[in-house]
């Protein structure tokens, strides 16, 4: 066996064990030419020591024993497999954020291309969320400065769900709404931003509609525009930061505060010029 690595694919949601590494195994799950195929995927490494998770899964009530499963899988490979799927959905609201070691984005052939490591953006302070909050309101309340003027921006969400959303808000305030806001919380949320003007993603009536109404309500801060298989919609070339025009990459949040993880300095060109 020549490695173990033990791996979280979003945006499905598994968690693998395997002795093909990221690239190996990235290349393995690939459904083949991005000329006939769409299958963009982020790729995380967790944390071993010893062979074993050095993390807890969180508490997801007893309906299966994922530290077991993924104990098994990691015995699978030590016995001469070379993949095996640990937990087959659902893991990424029970893998904690700070089990995440390396952060790699896929394409559809199977290039990888690893992001830099994650740098903590903000850490959330105890504050009471309720859906009626103005933007403003909730830059005060995670201690944000509030902006001279807001611009609508487009979030591609995906995890735990897969959604582009219209939003008032700033990274940092969306990622703080979204993981307090009463009734609709996420445990933990991946997300990114891309390019507003990419309004091929949806009919351009739903983003005039998601603007007015936006416009028209104080505390109105979200508005979905697409829903489901979002990842394969938006090319990496329009999330925000790969050209290092300003601060982007892949948002990463939980209750207690927001992490990113940025795009390499240099583009590797072999993945650039990659299809899919």
């Amino acid at each position: 066996m020549e490695s173990l690595s033990l791996l979280l694919s979003l945006p499905q949601g598994a968690v693998t064990a395997t002795s093909l590494g990221i690239e190996g195994f990235a290349r393995h799950r690939s459904p083949g030419s991005g000329k006939y195929f769409q299958g963009r995927a982020v790729i995380i490494e967790l944390a071993l020591v010893n062979g074993h998770p050095n993390f807890p899964f969180l508490d997801e009530g007893g309906w299966r024993d994922a530290r077991a499963d993924t104990i098994a899988a990691i015995a699978a490979i030590k016995g001469g497999k070379k993949t095996k799927t640990a937990l087959s959905n659902n893991a990424f609201s029970c893998t904690p954020v700070d089990a995440y070691r390396s952060c790699h984005l896929i394409k559809t052939g199977g290039q990888a291309m690893a992001m830099e490591m994650a740098v903590e953006q903000v850490g959330f302070p105890a504050a009471t969320c309720h859906e009626a909050m103005t933007p403003d309101e909730v830059a005060a309340a995670i201690g944000r400065p509030v902006p001279v003027s807001r611009e609508f921006r487009l979030f591609m969400v995906l995890c735990p769900v897969e959604f582009i959303v219209l939003s008032s808000l700033r990274p940092e305030e969306y990622a703080w709404y979204a993981t307090h806001r009463p009734g609709k919380i996420f445990r933990q949320v991946m997300f990114t931003e891309i390019r507003v003007e990419l309004s091929h993603v949806a009919a351009e009536s739903r983003f005039q509609d998601a603007r007015a109404e936006l416009a028209s309500s104080p505390t109105k801060k979200t508005k979905t525009i697409v829903t489901e298989d979002c990842i394969n919609r938006v090319p990496f070339q329009a999330w925000v930061g790969y050209h290092h025009e300003t601060i982007g990459g892949l948002f990463v949040a939980d209750r207690f505060g927001m992490s990113l993880w940025q795009f390499p300095a240099e583009i590797p060109h072999a993945w650039d010029r990659a299809e899919g």
